[in-house]
């Protein structure tokens, strides 16, 4: 029975993030967090940015990613797989309704207006994930993370390197220092 409840909880979870989170991968580590770190306790904070990592970094939808990868870490194979399902059901579901009817909701003024707002609630929630991430990045007290933040945002900002060449230069900087530690 206690399992059955867990269940419906993650398909539950799963449903109202994928339904509810607009603007990308990003946008779900603050609800995730708020639902598998604050209220669970689940895994940590440092958990789910390892996992935030590891979803940006493998092929598909950084979204879907870490719901499976939070998923897992709760529920083994099947939180896996009910947090997969469940995180794409949503967009789906949203996806086929606005399709129907793309003509009428592309010229909407009401509708316009509401997806510039949550533009604005997007931007709001990555830049406090991106705080967050950075205050953990901090918290480690190692030079060269600390020195690979303000390298990336230069790197792509100003200079328009791919983000796949930042993630291997950081990846080989990063390999290599622990490499060099012995911790490997």
């Amino acid at each position: 029975m206690e399992k059955l409840k867990f269940y419906a909880w993650i398909c539950r979870v799963n449903l109202y993030i994928s339904a509810f989170t607009f603007g990308g991968g990003y946008v779900v580590v603050p609800m995730i967090r708020k639902f598998y770190v604050d209220e669970k306790k689940y895994f940590s904070q440092d958990d789910l940015m390892e996992m935030a990592a590891i979803a940006q970094s493998s092929p598909g939808a950084i979204a879907i990613n870490l719901s499976v990868l939070a998923g897992k870490k709760a529920g083994g194979y099947a939180g896996a797989i009910l947090s997969a399902v469940c995180g794409i059901i949503p967009p789906i579901v949203i996806l086929a309704v606005i399709s129907s009817f793309y003509i009428a909701f592309s010229q909407n003024l009401m509708v316009m207006a509401v997806l510039r707002g949550m533009q604005a609630c997007v931007a709001a929630m990555i830049v406090d994930l991106l705080i967050d991430m950075v205050q953990l990045i901090v918290q480690e007290k190692q030079l060269l993370l600390i020195g690979l933040i303000p390298f990336s945002f230069i790197a792509n900002a100003f200079f328009q390197v791919n983000v796949l060449v930042i993630l291997g230069i950081t990846a080989v900087l990063c390999f290599a220092t622990v490499y060099k530690k012995g911790e490997f």
